[in-house]
């Protein structure tokens, strides 16, 4: 382990870890909320349109919300087939209206019968660190298991079945699982340990961990997710994942890496 690196490193962290950094990012979304389950769902779908340019990711994730009243858990247990119109002309990049309803379906029903999205990304759970591969191949399973499930929707939810970095899945699983006094990250999540998550591999991320030695992967994959993951657990085993804020904002802010966000 460098020392020099680790250092920079957690100065970084201790740079962008903090609510300064909520404002211009996705996950400024959730905050705009304070139920646990408008959190998980708004964070959900903030992630999961998180490709392009971030002040549009944030308008579109608003607009999303608006068209749920600004409730989006009392809305997925109480809106009628009527409500569902406006959704129809809802439509950021290639994820449209189909998957939107999609979407609205699966977590409609799984509202109903669990308290917390928790239990969709830990079916098959276990202590052993490197259990997210599992996880992820299994809520990819369950979110599509209905079969009416559109084939076009599936694109949307990346799984390491597929070899996939996972980015987005990750993001938000850092948003909901690691906790700290610093006020980003939420912290709502218990089951999964922070010493578990899967640094959000990006563009940037990408470009910054090959820049300082930390992935040597040629592609990015799943493999180089891991690969970059464990690098920076030898940095801090318990909380890998808060690396991520270093590097992000060494390839966003700080200008080492370029191209769309997310």
């Amino acid at each position: 382990m460098e020392q020099g690196l680790k250092e920079y490193l957690e100065e970084m962290v201790e740079r962008y870890n903090r609510p300064e950094f909520i404002s211009e990012d996705p996950i400024s979304v959730p905050h705009r909320f304070r139920k646990k389950q408008d959190i998980e769902i708004s964070g959900f779908f903030a992630a999961i349109l998180a490709w392009g340019q971030r002040k549009t990711i944030i308008k579109k994730s608003l607009e999303l919300m608006e068209r749920m009243d600004n409730s989006p858990h009392e809305f997925l247990l109480g809106h009628s087939s009527a409500d569902l119109k406006p959704f129809l002309t809802f439509k950021h990049r290639t994820f449209n209206d189909v998957d939107t309803l999609y979407f609205i379906d699966f977590l409609s029903r799984f509202y109903r019968e669990h308290d917390s999205l928790e239990a969709a990304f830990t079916r098959g759970w276990t202590a052993e660190q490197d259990i997210m591969e599992r996880l992820l191949i299994n809520f990819h399973s369950y979110f599509f298991d209905a079969p009416h499930a559109p084939s076009r929707t599936r694109k949307h939810i990346a799984t390491p079945a597929r070899k996939a970095a996972c980015k987005r899945i990750n993001m938000f699983l850092r948003w909901m699982v690691r906790t700290d006094d610093c006020g980003v990250d939420f912290g709502l999540w218990k089951v999964l340990s922070p010493s578990q998550l899967v640094c959000p591999c990006d563009l940037h991320v990408d470009r910054v961990g090959r820049m300082l030695g930390l992935i040597q992967r040629k592609q990015t994959d799943w493999l180089t997710a891991m690969e970059l993951t464990r690098q920076l657990r030898m940095y801090d085993p318990m909380d890998p994942v808060k690396y991520d804020f270093a590097l992000f904002g060494l390839g966003v802010v700080e200008k080492l890496g370029s191209g769309p966000v997310r």
